[in-house]
This record gives structure tokens, C-alpha cells and sequence, in this order.
């Protein structure tokens, strides 16, 4: 299946890219490179496959969500551009 130059420019607004007019046969070539490769992986053959890598371990990688006192306190405030009541003072962000 090939690229077209108005699909290309069509995938381009949706994702919301200004490409140059000097840009769009690159961009066509990477778009069928990648759209070609997607095509043999797909075809892989994938029958009778005693193993898979990675499938799904299930268990947690993260460690256990616990609090912890952090001792000295005036070290990490040190070099605070602002600090408040033992705490880090930052500009307000939400309105």
C-alpha cells in the first residue's frame, strides 16, 4: 500500500505538524518505511512459539510506599530560593 501526498498532508494536520513544501517527499518515505516494516512484522510467523519474552510478569517494580523522616532538614533547605514555615516556597501555579 502506498503514501499518498494528500494522506500524508491529511496525517500531518491531524497531528498537527506544519511540514514545508521541501519536507513532504521526506516525510513520504519515512511514512512508507515505517508503514512497510509494520507490514513484515505483521506477517510474522508466530504459530506454534513455545515462548514469549516479556509477556506479562505481573508484579509490582515499585517500591513500597511508605513515609520517611529526612533528618536534616536545614540541608535540604539550604540553597531553597525561597523557603516557608521549614518548607519549599514556590510561585503559585494553578489559578
Amino acid at each position: 500500500m502506498q503514501v499518498s501526498r494528500e494522506e500524508l498532508l491529511h496525517i500531518a494536520k491531524l497531528a498537527d505538524l506544519n511540514l514545508k513544501e521541501e519536507e513532504i517527499d521526506t516525510y513520504l518515505i519515512h511514512l512508507q518505511d515505517i508503514l512497510n516494516f509494520a507490514n513484515i512484522v505483521s506477517k510474522a510467523p508466530v504459530e506454534n512459539l513455545s515462548e514469549t519474552i516479556g509477556e506479562n510478569d505481573s508484579y509490582n517494580v515499585f517500591r513500597k510506599d511508605e513515609v520517611k523522616v529526612f533528618e536534616d532538614n536545614e540541608a535540604l533547605l539550604q540553597n531553597a530560593p525561597e523557603k516557608e514555615r521549614n518548607m519549599f516556597k514556590i510561585p503559585k501555579v494553578i489559578q
